[in-house]
């Protein structure tokens, strides 16, 4: 089993200086590497690709491109699950004045609550933070989950990677859900509901 996990929003609390209100981690599940490869030609050889040649970065696309992205992959052979943190209900202090800490808690919340679906899972990260934060968090999601669930933790790197791409535009597609400004706020998310397991807010 391989897991691709990315966010959106960050990990910071000055939200009247710019850091977004809602955090969301999701994580895509294939059951093999078949499947991940699969899914990776989707990709590679989507809509989206003819008119987009760099990283897929929902932040960072324009609407036709992610129309074309989700329509490619829908019928893809994975599930994503994610973890959805309204930053004004967190009263720890530790969590709002460490960002790593933040980080890692929530990632571990979203892996355990997994439906019992994680088994003997190979775990891939954006390899965002540094080489001390990634081999903390490497050793969190493999000693700290149930047993069985977590056999591996690496990194990759988003801009070479379809398949954490693949992670970066789901948790886009559902952070984009909880945008109350946006008249296309369910869009994306709505064109992924087939392959949605669960949409966990944080309480």
């Amino acid at each position: 089993m391989l897991v691709y996990i990315d966010e959106s929003g960050d990990a910071g609390f000055r939200v009247e200086q710019g850091s977004s209100p809602v955090f969301v981690a999701a994580m895509v599940i294939f059951e093999d590497a078949e499947d991940a490869a699969f899914t990776r030609r989707l990709i590679e050889g989507s809509a989206a690709r003819l008119i987009h040649k760099g990283e897929f970065k929902f932040s960072k696309t324009r609407t036709d491109v992610r129309d074309r992205f989700f329509r490619a992959v829908a019928a893809g052979p994975f599930r994503v699950r994610a973890i959805v943190v309204q930053k004004d209900v967190i009263r720890s202090d530790h969590l709002r004045s460490d960002k790593e800490s933040f980080y890692e808690f929530f990632v571990k919340q979203m892996l355990r609550n997994d439906g019992g679906r994680l088994s003997d899972a190979k775990v891939i990260i954006d390899g965002s933070g540094d080489r001390e934060f990634r081999k903390k968090l490497s050793t969190a999601v493999r000693k700290k989950m149930r047993e069985g669930a977590v056999r591996d933790c690496r990194f990759s790197d988003s801009r070479t990677d379809p398949l954490i791409q693949l992670a970066d535009m789901c948790a886009g597609a559902v952070h984009r859900s909880f945008r109350t400004d946006r008249r296309d706020a369910h869009r994306w998310r709505d064109m992924l509901r087939p392959r949605l397991d669960d949409v966990w807010t944080f309480r």
